[in-house]
């Protein structure tokens, strides 16, 4: 993995929110997905980490975003968690596989991953969280990558040209998203490998 991704462990994340301002909108869902590489080479999903979270003091909330993501912040049946305990409990797993896969950083692979990095990274502030696993700035964006492996930008229509089944009804959750999302990239990586890119690891590094 080191090798591969120059010292950077990729990470899936997606987050589900309260609108698109990451300083000012509530965090409302997380979900991460962490990879590996099996003995062939191969990139896979590995471990799937997922929390409903409570708005933080203050945080806006528009109507057309929880509308769109069917979310409703303020139902008991969520679960949800603070920001500060998520995170936490987010982040454990996540450095335990960069530990093990002997990385320096994680990077953080989303569809439209801008978006996602930045309630990522503010809500991280938010709680004073000084143990980040994650670049500051450095993103893998699965909508570029779809975009020239298989002429396909929207997330739904990039996993069904890869042959990943996608259900529409579950779409908009980030747990949901996550693993489609891992899905996609793990294909674009090994479809990658196929066509003669990075050559055939064997090892799991």
């Amino acid at each position: 993995m080191k090798q591969r991704f120059r010292g950077y462990l990729p990470v899936v994340i997606d987050v589900e929110t309260g609108g698109f301002n990451p300083r000012t909108d509530a965090l409302l869902e997380i979900a991460a997905v962490t990879l590996k590489f099996d003995k062939q080479g191969q990139l896979h999903p590995d471990q799937t980490v997922h929390f409903h979270v409570e708005p933080f003091e203050g945080a806006n909330i528009e109507q057309a975003a929880i509308d769109f993501n069917g979310i409703n912040p303020h139902s008991a049946l969520r679960g949800a968690v603070a920001e500060e305990y998520a995170l936490k409990e987010l982040f454990k797993p996540i450095r335990k596989a960069q530990k093990e896969a002997g990385c320096q950083r994680c990077v953080l692979v989303g569809h439209n991953a801008t978006f996602d990095h930045n309630f990522l990274m503010a809500a991280a502030e938010r709680v004073n969280l000084k143990r980040n696993p994650f670049h500051p700035f450095v993103t893998f964006d699965t909508t570029a990558l779809a975009a020239l492996t298989l002429g396909q930008t929207v997330l739904i229509k990039a996993c069904q040209a890869a042959g990943i089944p996608f259900d529409t009804q579950q779409a908009h959750g980030a747990l949901y998203d996550t693993e489609r999302t891992a899905e996609l990239f793990c294909y674009i990586v090994n479809h990658y490998q196929q066509l003669g890119g990075w050559p055939r690891s064997t090892t799991t590094d």
